[in-house]
């Protein structure tokens, strides 16, 4: 068996690789020797500790909701309204009481401006007979004497024109208070003290022409003038005379006539 002679023997090339290799592509950077990159998705950076080292930790900020006024509101004006309720009545009710404790001609001489002429000692406004047809009085509008046999009716009557002097003495004395006021005073206004009037008995209202002030109240010998009808006075006078200055206990104040004008309807 032959055996072949090695021929001489073969040197390998040594082959000098450039920056470029292969297919022309830039080798692959210090990352890519350290190995593939990991897929997947990227970690997110502790909450709160600002996503990386030396970074202070940001405190977040609480933002308040805004607040509903509404309720809070409603609530307020209850309370407001109870109180002022509860304090009227508290009021109302000690009011009330002092009336009752008090005698009224007290209370009647508290009232500022009130004439009392009970104590005049005129026989004229102090008289009390029955006579017919027209009649003279001291006072304008009168709070006493002679008068016609007929009371004018003082259920809360209104007159819208005057009524004669002599029927509504009459009512004075059953103790009645008649409220007057100057002819031709604005419709508001007389509407205030119609308020005060209607509904009620022992209380009558009408104008009265040549009327020195703008209101003027009367019970048997008293009076009151004033120049609105707003003056808590009109109150005070109504509350401590109505009834109680009659000269008649007992006597009615309907039954009577209800009569216009200033001619008195004889009995």
């Amino acid at each position: 068996m032959s055996m072949s002679t090695p021929g001489p023997e073969r040197v390998p090339s040594t082959v000098k690789v450039s920056k470029t290799s292969g297919q022309g592509k830039p080798p692959a950077s210090k990352a890519a020797k350290s190995g593939p990159a990991k897929s997947g998705p990227a970690k997110k950076a502790p909450a709160g500790k600002g996503g990386g080292k030396g970074r202070k930790p940001v405190t977040p900020v609480k933002v308040a909701g805004s607040r509903n006024w509404g309720p809070i509101a409603v609530a307020g004006v209850v309370v407001l309204v109870a109180v002022a309720i509860i304090g009227y009545g508290v009021y109302a009710a000690t009011k009330s009481s002092n009336e009752a404790s008090t005698p009224w001609e007290e209370r009647a001489a508290a009232i500022s401006g009130i004439q009392n002429y009970r104590t005049s000692g005129d026989a004229s406004i102090t008289a009390r007979n029955h006579k017919a047809g027209p009649l003279t009085y001291k006072t304008n509008p009168p709070v006493g004497g002679d008068h016609n046999g007929r009371w004018e009716n003082c259920m809360g009557d209104v007159y819208a024109e005057p009524i004669p002097n002599e029927h509504a003495v009459h009512s004075l004395e059953h103790g009645a208070v008649w409220v007057t006021y100057k002819q031709g005073l604005a419709a508001d206004q007389v509407d205030k003290l119609k308020s005060k009037v209607e509904g009620k008995d022992f209380i009558l209202m009408s104008p009265v022409a040549n009327l020195d002030k703008n209101v003027s109240l009367q019970a048997w010998g008293y009076q009151l003038k004033l120049d609105t009808v707003d003056d808590p006075r009109v109150d005070d006078f109504i509350s401590a005379l109505r009834t109680n200055a009659s000269v008649e206990p007992g006597a009615p104040c309907s039954g009577g006539v209800t009569v216009t004008g200033t001619t008195p309807q004889d009995a």
